[in-house]
């Protein structure tokens, strides 16, 4: 079996990189004109018809890239739930969503639209008030809804456990495009800094933890990616694998910033530095939905007690 990405999913990665580097902020018309929030979206309603590890691939870069737009809550977590006139709506680039499951509500300040749980369906939110929230991860503010009603009913609650384990392999990829920006920062810096005529780097110090960082990293991402490989063939193991994936990739994000913040010195606790910023979504990606405790505990229980999606 081969399990390297296609020539085509390494040339969207590249592209998706490239762009993501000279506009940090796009807004979700550009996302929409590459084609973007219409990765998964079958052909005949204006997407590319392409799937979960596509999405994955867009998912790690603009994590990597800190890129504040609706992406992740729209994509990866209520499209599922649309039925086939608004999935085109998001394609066009038309519509963003955010899911309002809690009090809190992610990507408030940028979604056009808001879903929410109610009986036994998902509906779309009708006239609420928003009020955002000042929190420490501005590329990912949360907010409040206040009032509304539930209007058009979008699907039924049975998907909310697909909509989880997309949201949790999601964020898992995430998490590894903060962890693998934040070490190649530490590296370029301990390759540039001298101390005592030598460069940083040469120090156990400084090199042995960022040894252990990548290391981290690639044994997290590929359990994202086994994640993302179970969603995208409809694996029975893949509320399993994404469980897994978020708990270990959001740990290995943290440590990887904290270790680049301690190879950096002071420059990395500013907030002008980008390490801060990577920090501040490594750890809203590590508290959101479940710890790492539970998530671990999750696992357990799958494998232990054979308990499904």
């Amino acid at each position: 079996m081969d399990f390297a990405f296609t020539p085509e999913q390494d040339e969207l990665r590249s592209q998706a990189r490239s762009f993501l580097a000279a506009h940090p902020e796009p807004s979700w018309a550009e996302l929409a004109g590459l084609g973007w929030t219409g990765v998964s979206v079958p052909e005949e309603l204006g997407g590319a018809g392409l799937g979960f590890l596509e999405e994955a691939v867009l998912v790690e870069e603009m994590g990597r890239a800190l890129t504040h737009a609706p992406f992740w809550s729209t994509v990866a977590v209520v499209l599922p739930a649309l039925p086939p006139e608004l999935q085109a709506q998001v394609a066009a680039g038309e519509a963003s969503w955010t899911l309002a499951l809690g009090p809190l509500v992610p990507d408030l300040d940028t979604a056009t639209r808001i879903a929410v749980v109610g009986g036994d369906s998902i509906w779309e939110l009708d006239g609420a008030g928003r009020e955002m929230l000042q929190t420490n991860d501005a590329t990912r503010p949360l907010g409040v809804v206040t009032g509304g009603s539930a209007g058009r009913r979008l699907a039924g609650s049975e998907l909310l456990p697909r909509m989880r384990t997309r949201s949790r392999a999601a964020l898992a990829l995430e998490a590894c495009g903060v962890g693998a920006r934040a070490l190649e920062l530490a590296v370029a810096y301990a390759k540039e800094r001298e101390q005592f005529g030598r460069p940083i780097g040469v120090y156990q110090a400084i090199s042995h933890p960022l040894a252990t960082t990548y290391m981290e990293l690639e044994l997290a991402r590929s359990l994202a990616l086994w994640a993302a490989w179970c969603i995208a063939v409809d694996d029975p193991q893949a509320g399993l694998a994404a469980a897994a994936a978020k708990a270990q990739c959001a740990e290995a994000a943290v440590a990887a910033c904290e270790r680049s913040i301690q190879a950096h010195g002071g420059i990395g606790f500013t907030w002008e530095h980008v390490l801060h910023r990577l920090y501040k979504r490594a750890l809203w990606i590590q508290s959101w939905d479940a710890s790492g405790a539970q998530l671990r505990s999750e696992v357990a229980a799958r494998l232990l007690d054979g308990e499904g999606e």
